[in-house]
């Protein structure tokens, strides 16, 4: 069987560069090793039974917003985003919290003797976002199509967080920011960390930190029902290794990470990036652990409890530090965690009065230390009697990820380390990162705009192979 396009991976990405030329009319036929959909986006009993987990994503700020996604009829296929009542909150000693709320006024007036600052840096986000998402969301070399809007947001994102928050009065707006840039994985005093804190904060008062009902898994399963209403194929428990696992075809899209696609591809890539490909950096490792819970975490603050995501560290000095120990290979005692309570907004997910919670923070890449302990000393800080909600719970490790999902190398969430020229460079300099070959096209958290649950990646790299050899 000959078919216009094979594509490697059936993860978000894949899934929607597939939808993507099938809707165009081309054939196509996904490939995952799997025995499901989804890739790191599924969802899983993994504590006890009634307990709905999601396996690597859960959150996706992303997503909701993603222009790949946004025209699909995706709920027609059991798709429902959750909007929560706190978009994010980061909890400081003393009981206090910095709060995100959709509403931009309403956050700012939580923000003490910063409340201007914010109120300044994030409405002007807000307003630019629509001006500003097809540059930030697409290709670093391409043409923008409002150049004030994007010169302004790039003289503040190209600074290091701790640069661009000098100045801050108070240390709730600081630590607010500082959850943000902190997805970057890297120290907050890089260049260009604060990028990730304005995008985020830009999502969170535009179209929200939305996340699936019933779970991750919930969005995998809308991608694939609907491909497969518009004529695509999912072939399951069909690993790719070598060339010859592929069938005949005109393109093929991969949702790997370069050194994958250097081994399947060999002599069928240009040696420059061959090397490239080869050499590819991965950053540090996630160790998570989903806990099932006989009541919402107790956060010294209460008004956590409604947050779908709450960033756990402390002070921008101490965010700082721990990712800083992480980039130098060691092990903070005290960790900047990602929380993510879905049943706040999702009671589905658990049995009546039950909830369910999923935390992670950064170790160095392919790490074998157990974080549990200091993962638990940091919710319980910020949420006194945390220990005595916990009925059951469930680690996974770097490798444990990394099994769950090749993808995930040594636990990097990230697609590869976005230090030195990686974070711009993805995975080449090129007019058009998506086009490897006239042949063979990468789709993943490795190209533009980089990791996330959105899609995006593939939906660009799709669109590559239709304006060449699938026009």
């Amino acid at each position: 069987m000959s078919v216009d396009a094979v594509v490697v991976g059936a993860g978000p990405n894949g899934l929607t560069a597939a939808i993507t030329l099938a809707a165009a009319g081309r054939s196509v036929v996904v490939l995952e090793q799997a025995d499901e959909v989804g890739g790191a986006a599924r969802t899983a009993e993994l504590t006890l039974p009634g307990f709905a987990h999601d396996i690597g994503a859960a959150v996706m700020p992303l997503g909701f917003a993603s222009p790949a996604w946004r025209d699909l009829p995706l709920g027609e296929h059991g798709l429902e985003w959750i909007a929560p009542e706190v978009e994010f909150g980061h909890p400081l000693d003393g009981g206090r919290a910095a709060i995100a709320y959709r509403d931009v006024e309403r956050t700012a007036t939580g923000l003490g003797a910063d409340a201007d600052r914010y109120r300044r840096m994030a409405g002007r986000m807000a307003v630019d976002w629509a001006r500003l998402e097809p540059a930030v969301l697409g290709p670093l070399l391409s043409i923008p199509r409002h150049p004030v809007a994007l010169a302004r947001f790039g003289m503040k994102a190209l600074l290091p967080a701790t640069t661009f928050l000098r100045g801050a009065e108070d240390d709730l707006y600081p630590a607010l920011f500082a959850g943000c840039a902190a997805h970057a994985i890297l120290p907050l005093t890089r260049p260009m960390t604060t990028s990730f804190g304005l995008l985020f904060v830009a999502l969170a008062h535009t179209t929200g930190w939305r996340y699936p009902r019933g779970g991750a898994g919930t969005l995998s399963r809308a991608l694939a029902g609907y491909l497969r209403s518009v004529g695509g194929e999912i072939r399951l428990s069909h690993e790719v290794r070598t060339w010859s696992d592929l069938p005949d075809h005109r393109v093929a899209i991969f949702t790997t990470g370069p050194p994958a696609l250097a081994a399947i591809a060999g002599d069928r890539l240009p040696d420059r990036l061959m090397r490239t490909f080869t050499r590819w950096s991965y950053g540090p490792g996630a160790f998570k652990v989903d806990y099932a819970l006989d009541g919402p975490i107790p956060w010294a603050d209460p008004r956590l409890e409604v947050a779908g995501t709450v960033h756990v560290g402390g002070t921008l000095a101490e965010v700082t530090a721990a990712e800083q120990q992480v980039a130098d290979g060691s092990h903070p005692e005290q960790p900047f965690v990602l929380v993510a309570q879905p049943t706040a907004g999702d009671p589905s997910r658990a049995p009546e009065g039950k909830h369910i919670a999923w935390a992670y923070c950064h170790v160095p890449n392919g790490s074998t230390v157990d974080m549990t302990g200091p993962i638990e000393a940091q919710l319980e800080r910020f949420a006194p009697g945390f220990r005595d909600r916990v009925l059951a719970k469930a680690t996974t490790s770097p490798a444990g990820l990394e099994a769950t999902n090749p993808n995930l190398v040594g636990g990097d969430v990230g697609g590869g380390s976005h230090g030195g020229l990686q974070l711009i460079l993805r995975p080449s300099l090129s007019l058009d990162p998506y086009r490897i070959t006239d042949e063979i096209y990468l789709g993943s958290a490795s190209t533009p705009p980089g990791g996330g649950v959105h899609g995006i990646n593939g939906y660009r790299a799709a669109q590559s192979a239709l304006d060449g050899p699938l026009r």
